[in-house]
């Protein structure tokens, strides 16, 4: 089977994690790197065994080279949107990594030139390749659980905890982010709500800075935070489905923690990433009896983020995945979730 050529765009902590996933793959060679950092540069580059001109300073510079067929980005919110630009532009394939873009603002002229001319696009919703999460899906789809009523979404991280003493990053930098914790975790929370039940159709929201001020080790001050580090939502979603959500990096003792309940008329569905294999599934088996079934995720639901990127390259479009159009979507919401936490009123979608 013939091998992808990839031209990946930075180097931080969740490259590693984008590299070791192409290599478990196995169809994938990268063949160009950028990065801001001439350090990172020339430390992955060697890691991967890149010649030094395939190593770009200038993104603009590897997205054009003719030996990069697709393009992966693992980058800071504030150059997604230039990223995703320069692919549409120069017609590559391309995974993203989510927010789409840093606000709403960004993300139209984006979908003007995709309608144009629209190329292979996946953004980087990692977590619809959990298998409990692609599980309790099919069971959904299928009425296990009747007609779904309501449901609630939380990701909760501890990270960023006051007793962690966290300093001052740019994922709490306004001008990088766009926004805090809901661009970074809430994103994930929105498209697990799509994925599962549809379209939003009316939220309201309030967001919260728990930690006001962190100290910054480049300046030795303390920098007031412009974010959010706690967000939380509810929404109707298509067929008058009630969802709430939470999110926060202060949620000590939890380390990645995004779990979902789904309640229909005749059952529950609890699913999470930190039982990623099985789910919960609570029904009445006879009236007044309540059986509780761990139930283990079957292999067909075992799905890669790779194998679908993979097949899309390949000119298929598999079921589920997440596309240009869910990374937009996606990008509307936030910014309703944004306009509903500043008025204080519900926003229509």
């Amino acid at each position: 089977m013939r091998k992808f050529r990839i031209g990946l765009i930075g180097l931080g902590g969740m490259a590693g994690e984008h590299i070791r996933w192409m290599k478990a793959e196995d169809r994938f060679e990268i063949v160009a790197v950028s990065d801001v950092s001439e350090e990172a540069l020339a430390k992955v580059g060697e890691q991967l065994g890149i010649a030094p001109d395939k190593r770009y300073s200038d993104f603009a510079r590897l997205i054009e080279d003719p030996d990069v067929e697709a393009v992966i980005s693992v980058t800071p919110n504030n150059v997604h949107a230039d990223i995703v630009h320069a692919c549409l532009h120069s017609r590559k394939p391309f995974m993203a990594e989510k927010p789409f873009t840093r606000e709403f603002e960004e993300a139209i002229p984006l979908l003007e030139l995709y309608e144009r001319q629209p190329v292979p696009a996946m953004i980087a919703f990692t977590y619809r390749y959990t298998p409990a999460f692609r599980y309790a899906r099919e069971l959904v789809r299928e009425g296990k659980i009747g007609t779904v009523r309501s449901f609630s979404i939380q990701y909760l991280q501890g990270w960023g905890a006051l007793p962690n003493n966290v300093p001052y990053l740019w994922r709490f930098n306004k001008e990088i982010t766009g926004t805090g914790t809901l661009g970074d975790l809430g994103s994930h929370m929105i498209d697990m709500a799509r994925f599962l039940f549809g379209e939003f159709e009316e939220l309201s929201a309030q967001l919260h800075t728990i930690i006001p001020e962190r100290h910054d080790p480049a300046s030795g001050k303390m920098v007031k935070i412009e974010v959010d580090d706690f967000a939380s939502f509810q929404a109707r979603m298509t067929g008058d489905v009630m969802g709430v959500f939470q999110t926060t990096r202060n949620a000590i003792g939890s380390g990645n923690q995004h779990e979902v309940s789904i309640y229909g008329d005749s059952g529950t569905i609890h699913a999470s990433t930190l039982n990623p294999d099985q789910l919960i599934w609570i029904r009445e088996e006879a009236p007044g009896q309540l059986a509780k079934t761990v139930i283990d995720v079957p292999k067909h639901c075992k799905v890669t983020q790779y194998t679908d990127f993979t097949a899309l390259l390949e000119g298929n479009v598999p079921d589920g995945i997440p596309g240009f159009m869910d990374g937009y979507r996606n990008q509307e919401i936030l910014d309703a979730i944004v306009r509903a936490s500043e008025t204080k009123a519900s926003v229509r979608l």
